[in-house]
């Protein structure tokens, strides 16, 4: 375990507070959480030697997997009847999920439609491959929650499109426009009407598009010339 901060002691391997973090695959602030509440959630007692905090390295394993094991008792079962192409709403994604209400939809998932149709009332109208909502659900198993959307953490943030398959055509657009403000102004109303999506969305997917496409040094410049 390179970098993680480990001790042999009496014969044994021991963890500090940053190596549970390491070893478990969590967030420091995660490791100070469990031992806060250690009677909730069983996280072994410490022990000092040398002037440190140090917690063995069995009992850590031990408590994560049966951690893992809880946490993945708490999740919904999944409904995965039907075609997987079939595209649903957020009633049905929901009904999938397990969910009573499409209200308790998660913002990653909701954040990410397949597809999305801006209603003349204003609302958006999202819908997503059956394939999509198992393949969310499937992501869950065993993830450790931070409260945060995946990615969140870091010494950089994803834009919330990073590795959407739409951000192909968003560039294509892009590379057929003039470089002019007048040709780019459409833009967004052409995207929409090419994927079934509302504008809203399409002008940030073609924002993300942008960032993509610009050299490592336009894209981090914040200065004007």
């Amino acid at each position: 375990m390179g970098g993680v901060a480990t001790r042999m002691i009496g014969g044994r391997s021991a963890l500090d507070r940053p190596g549970v973090a390491a070893h478990t695959g969590v967030a420091y602030s995660t490791v100070n959480h469990w031992h806060r509440h250690r009677a909730r959630f069983g996280f072994p007692a410490g022990f000092h030697h040398d002037g440190g905090e140090y917690f063995w390295l069995d009992d850590i394993e031990t408590f994560h997997v049966a951690h893992l094991t809880a946490k993945r008792a708490e999740l919904t079962k999944i409904d995965r009847r039907g075609d997987p192409h079939e595209l649903v709403g957020s009633g049905t994604a929901a009904k999938i999920l397990g969910y009573s209400s499409y209200r308790n939809l998660p913002k990653t998932l909701l954040e990410r439609p397949d597809r999305e149709e801006e209603l003349q009332s204003g609302r958006i109208r999202r819908r997503w491959y059956r394939r999509t909502v198992w393949a969310f659900a499937d992501a869950r198993t065993g993830r450790q929650s931070t409260g945060r959307p995946p990615g969140a953490t870091g010494p950089r943030k994803p834009h919330p499109y990073d590795g959407d398959s739409r951000l192909a055509a968003a560039a294509e657009l892009l590379a057929e426009a003039d470089d002019t403000a007048s040709d780019r102004r459409g833009l967004g109303v052409k995207l929409a009407r090419r994927l079934g999506i509302s504008q809203r969305t399409a002008q940030r997917l073609l924002a993300a598009a942008t960032i993509n496409t610009l050299p490592p040094s336009s894209a981090g410049a914040t200065g004007h010339a």
